[in-house]
């Protein structure tokens, strides 16, 4: 085969950032749709079975080997390819790391994108979760994605309303999961910026950075200093950032646990109330747990990590506690927002 080697037994340790120890029965990496259409021809990747795509591998727990063909996306290219009075129009290539999207566009003076600084992974993964940070999710910025359909090989542009974008949520983790492969996505950014400095701790980390004057600059680099303080560094700690989505309550749920916890944290959504797992977790006692090299993260608790040498399975068992004490304890059922393969 000679456009892309397809490696066996290859190992993915430096494909995921929990640096979980795994291997793929085959491995091969792409940076063309064309190239893409070829691998999906080959016999090894049509048949293998299971098929694993990845990007920055930040947003999987691998609990084991995969038996069948692991394909790396590496499509590149960032390209402006449109603009109107109050937009700019930005395509990238769904191997693009993100955070080098959102420093492109700042550096051209595009916003929208600003309060998503620092998240790891690629960009093809962003529509996938419908990733969010800080009072923003890609649903808001987002255009179109196109994607080739795994079996026929044919290209599809899906706007917004085909994707079903919810709360880390969409059509991708559900009705197409393993259907189609992403190869760019489309992003609709503002000329003129609208700020959004109302969630987290922005606003103190803007006085404290002696902010002044609001820029999607000082924004992006409040939300560095903040992920920074409170995340650990994956190259340093393997973790997929948020290992649980924040669970969503109806109001007489909200209510009861209000009484019983008056300082539960909760923001107002259409249907009911969203609470913090984080502080779900924290009460159950799981902060700076660790068991062996699997723990909760000391300054997070929302975040599960792999101190050296833990398995997916010894991180999934952890996760698996957690979800049961906060049962035991809120009446809540947590959800994982990490792809378990």
């Amino acid at each position: 085969m000679e456009h892309a080697q397809i490696r066996e037994n290859y190992s993915l340790r430096n494909c995921n950032t929990f640096g979980i120890e795994a291997s793929a029965r085959y491995y091969a990496e792409f940076a063309s749709t064309e190239e893409l259409e070829l691998l999906l021809q080959e016999p090894l990747v049509r048949d293998a079975g299971k098929l694993l795509v990845l990007g920055g591998g930040s947003n999987i727990l691998l609990t084991g080997d995969v038996a069948g063909t692991v394909l790396k996306n590496n499509i590149g290219g960032i390209d402006t390819i449109g603009e109107d009075e109050e937009f700019v129009y930005v395509r990238a290539g769904a191997g693009v790391n993100w955070h080098q999207f959102v420093l492109h566009c700042l550096a051209l003076g595009y916003a929208g994108v600003e309060n998503l600084s620092l998240i790891p992974g690629s960009v093809g993964a962003s529509p996938m979760q419908n990733i969010g940070a800080y009072g923003v999710e890609i649903k808001d910025v987002f255009h179109e994605l196109e994607a080739m359909h795994i079996a026929d090989r044919k290209r599809r542009t899906f706007d917004a309303e085909a994707c079903a974008f919810g709360y880390r949520e969409s059509v991708f983790k559900n009705k197409y999961k393993g259907k189609y492969i992403i190869t760019s996505v489309t992003y609709r950014l503002r000329k003129q910026p609208v700020f959004h400095t109302e969630y987290g701790a922005i606003r103190q980390e803007l006085e404290a950075m002696g902010v002044t004057e609001l820029s999607i600059g000082a924004i992006a680099q409040a939300v560095i200093n903040i992920r920074t303080s409170k995340l650990p560094d994956w190259h340093e700690t393997g973790n997929a950032g948020s290992f649980f989505k924040n669970p969503q309550v109806p109001l007489d749920k909200y209510a009861e646990l209000k009484t019983a916890y008056p300082s539960i944290p909760a923001y107002p959504q259409e249907s009911g109330m969203k609470l913090a797992a984080g502080w779900l977790i924290e009460q159950c006692g799981w902060k700076g747990h660790r068991e062996g090299d699997a723990g909760c993260y000391p300054k997070q608790a929302l975040v599960l990590v792999n101190y050296g040498k833990a398995t997916g399975g010894e991180i999934f068992a952890l996760s698996e506690k957690i979800i049961g004490s906060v049962q035991d304890k809120f009446g809540v059922l947590l959800e994982r927002e990490v792809n378990i393969v």
